[in-house]
């Protein structure tokens, strides 16, 4: 069953012979709802909504500061403030099924046939009435309606989204949210935007971001002073891992031969005519540990030998040159970003004035294994192993 919706409380009791919870309505939070529904069906966007709820210090679910995406939910599955059925009347639940991906082994939500809704009319807990969910309703209609088409009319299809070069790796400097598309190809602060809890107003274009972003990547993260530093953070990361590796395999040996030790007690007590029911599953457990102990002694990885270029400068900036010019190939475009893209960890855009300071966070493992002639991805297993303490970053641009 859906969870308690926010504005109220339920109770530990239930009606005898029947799914339906009791309920007490919270009529400050019962409200803040009414306020919701009214502002939405005045013409108030979802976003407005949430900026001023939020400039006003009224708490959202949780305690946590409103966003539009808590008010407008998904009209679909029922989900978000204007479209939780409870503040009518009605308990609904079972509208979706989550169905696992074999692709990506992540559940997804498959919306469930209206006809095999749960439905439960509890009138008494009714804080919006009919008038006004009705005109909210409406309301969303006719914006699905007008957001779902083109200039001329035409209905767009919004389910394959443009994967820009730096989707994903942008974050504001001044709060830690992400910096996403919030209008035609200028980036913007995802919190400053969506909830107005950020004082982060700065936008940025996607085309000057990039630019500098790859300017950064070619002339400033592999410096000579850099390369001095990434060369010193790797060798010592190998090192930490090494002593690390060889503590394990020192501690295994160390339990092994104690299981040994007491495997061959427990034979020679036998031997000697000593047997209880309880030495069989002690012995039993023994030798299992031991099996476990010998798979993690033979799977335990060395740390890993890798020769750094001697002129690791020069390969990378060649490298990133080359990359550069494959963006402009529409055949090889996309895998040219997504190798480009493994190269960065994030961007954080910090306001300075007027001006947004972009700083780069570069992965060691990455650039290490980009530098040679294996592919970024396969950095991945060492990365685990050897990630650094400290992120690997250069300013890039004004």
């Amino acid at each position: 069953m859906a969870s308690c919706p926010r504005n109220h409380r339920q109770l530990t009791s239930w009606y005898l012979g029947t799914a339906r919870p009791l309920f007490t309505i919270n009529e400050a939070e019962a409200t803040v709802v009414r306020r919701i529904f009214r502002m939405f069906a005045a013409g108030q966007s979802p976003r407005a909504i949430a900026k001023a709820l939020n400039a006003e210090g009224v708490p959202g679910p949780g305690g946590r500061p409103w966003r539009d995406t808590t008010i407008r939910g998904q009209v679909d599955r029922g989900t978000g403030i204007l479209n939780n059925a409870i503040y009518v009347g009605r308990l609904e639940w079972n509208r979706c099924s989550y169905v696992k991906n074999p692709a990506t082994g992540k559940r997804v939500p498959r919306l469930n046939p209206r006809e095999a809704w749960e439905v439960v009319e509890i009138t008494e807990l009714r804080i919006v009435d009919d008038t006004l969910w009705n005109a909210v309703k409406a309301r969303q209609k006719e914006v699905r309606v007008e957001i779902g088409r083109d200039e001329d009319g035409d209905a767009l299809n919004r389910t394959h989204r443009r994967r820009f070069l730096l989707s994903g790796l942008l974050e504001c400097g001044a709060c830690g949210a992400g910096y996403t598309i919030i209008g035609l190809d200028r980036y913007g602060c995802a919190a400053h935007r969506s909830a107005g809890t950020c004082v982060n107003d700065l936008t940025i274009r996607r085309q000057e971001i990039e630019a500098r972003v790859l300017g950064g990547l070619k002339d400033k993260l592999m410096a000579p002073e850099m390369v001095e530093a990434f060369i010193g953070e790797y060798q010592a990361e190998v090192n930490r891992a090494a002593r690390e590796t060889e503590q394990m395999l020192a501690s295994h040996r160390r339990e092994r031969s104690e299981v040994t030790r007491k495997i061959e007690a427990v034979l020679k007590a036998i031997e000697d005519g000593m047997y209880y029911p309880s030495m069989k599953k002690r012995m039993r457990a023994l030798e299992t540990r031991r099996e476990q102990l010998d798979c993690e002694l033979e799977a335990a990885m060395p740390a890993p030998t890798v020769r750094l270029h001697p002129k690791l400068g020069e390969v990378y900036r060649e490298k990133i040159a080359n990359l550069e010019k494959a963006l402009n190939d529409e055949s090889i475009r996309s895998e040219a970003a997504e190798v480009l893209r493994g190269l960065i960890d994030k961007i954080a855009l910090t306001p300075g004035g007027d001006v947004l300071k972009a700083e780069l966070h570069g992965d060691l493992a990455t650039i290490m294994v980009f530098c040679g002639d294996g592919d970024p991805a396969d950095a991945s297993p060492f990365r685990r192993r050897h990630r650094s303490r400290r992120p690997y970053r250069r300013e890039s641009g004004p």
